[in-house]
């Protein structure tokens, strides 16, 4: 994990929100820390002698994010809100709203609340690949102890309010000199500093650590001889379009990583063990498609039939999304994703391959485990995303 920090370049930041702005876009352009729309950043400070917070607006990129794409918010409104025992999402983003200073900003991070409890100037949330993968082997918990003695631990929760409120009572009487950060258990980690710089290395130190870790312990050597095949591409194509209902672009990736991946002994089992951080799944489904055989129709009839079923356990009021796979592995031969165009089946292919590792390394701890089915559900079916689709 390298440390980008250049002093000069923030040396020449001409306020706080700037230098917010500056590690943001260091921790954004490293896609082993965050990846499309991943992590958030926040900056507390002054505005007109109130205290306010300014956090990463929803639809923002830390890659690429400004100053416009800051949300200002009261920060004792969002204090309060963490004290209540239920908040639904839609309420949250209502009186978050609300508390914001300028109504031309975005609406703030689900973790707004969150990064408002933690009593630091700047604080940087990732999904680090590293840190994600151990806690996501079945040796996760004892290894995260192990690894980050001086940080809180916190086991999986919803992201949003349920988190916030989650770490709220546990830090009622914390003393937060004495921790470096917080791990949340298959989700990410956060670091924190009343200096950006300070913050911005903890981050990148507690992160090495995990890479480290799994260089000792969890090497994985790509082993695969395979021949670049032809796949009838205007058939997937084809299918994909009618059942989604719109026509489909696909990713084709036929690398070594996702040609090793693809030759898996008992695939389907091997490659359908969900997905390495929460927000993910949003994008990929919990699944994908394992094509062992050359009947893609009754392959993805039964997908249908298996996420339906799915849905059915765990559904209250929601509306189904669309059933089909967003991507599927041919066995010996390639991850295929699928998007509206050439920039979402990029996204889904990129999400994948960071997966892909990350089960081969976390199998070598012992074995890969995302989180549960119920949970998977509930972040696929988000009141936030399911209102929209209920308009």
């Amino acid at each position: 994990m390298e440390n980008l920090f250049n002093d000069k370049k923030a040396q020449a930041c001409k306020d706080d929100l700037d230098l917010r702005v500056y590690t943001s876009n260091l921790l954004g352009q490293d896609n082993e820390l965050v990846l499309h729309g991943g992590g958030n950043t926040s900056l507390k400070s002054k505005v007109g002698g109130e205290d306010i917070l300014f956090v990463k607006g929803s639809g923002w990129d830390l890659s690429e994010i400004q100053r416009e794409g800051f949300s200002p918010v009261r920060l004792d409104a969002l204090l309060e809100m963490a004290k209540r025992e239920s908040l639904s999402d839609s309420e949250m983003v209502k009186l978050q709203r609300e508390a914001m200073i300028d109504e031309k900003a975005p609406n703030p991070s689900v973790e707004a609340i969150l990064h408002a409890l933690i009593p630091y100037k700047f604080i940087d949330h990732t999904h680090a690949d590293a840190v994600v993968t151990i806690s996501n082997a079945v040796t996760g918990k004892e290894n995260i102890a192990k690894l980050y003695p001086d940080f809180l631990i916190v086991d999986y929760v919803m992201p949003g309010f349920e988190l916030a409120h989650r770490i709220y009572e546990m830090t009622k009487d914390l003393d937060w000199k004495s921790i470096e950060g917080i791990i949340l258990h298959n989700h990410g980690i956060f670091t924190f500093d009343d200096d950006a710089k300070i913050s911005y290395e903890k981050m990148i130190n507690a992160v090495a650590r995990a890479e480290k870790f799994l260089d000792e312990n969890a090497l994985v050597h790509i082993e695969h001889n395979y021949v670049h095949s032809e796949c009838d591409i205007a058939k997937i194509t084809r299918i994909f379009s009618e059942i989604k209902g719109y026509d489909v672009s696909i990713n084709i990736n036929q690398s070594p990583l996702a040609g090793f991946y693809a030759s898996q002994p008992n695939l389907r089992e091997f490659a359908s063990r969900g997905v390495l951080t929460p927000e993910h799944i949003i994008r990929t489904k919990r699944v994908p498609l394992i094509m062992e055989d050359t009947d893609l129709e009754g392959g993805i009839m039964k997908y249908a039939e298996a996420y339906q079923a799915y849905f059915k356990e765990f559904a209250t009021d929601e509306v189904m999304l669309n059933p089909a796979p967003n991507y599927m592995i041919i066995k010996n031969l390639a991850l295929i994703s699928f998007g509206k165009d050439k920039r979402e089946a990029a996204i889904v292919n990129d999400i994948v391959e960071h997966t892909m590792l990350a089960v081969l390394r976390a199998d070598k701890l012992g074995g890969y485990k995302s989180i549960s089915l119920k949970d998977s559900f509930a972040m696929e079916y988000w009141e936030l995303e399911q209102a929209k689709l209920k308009k």
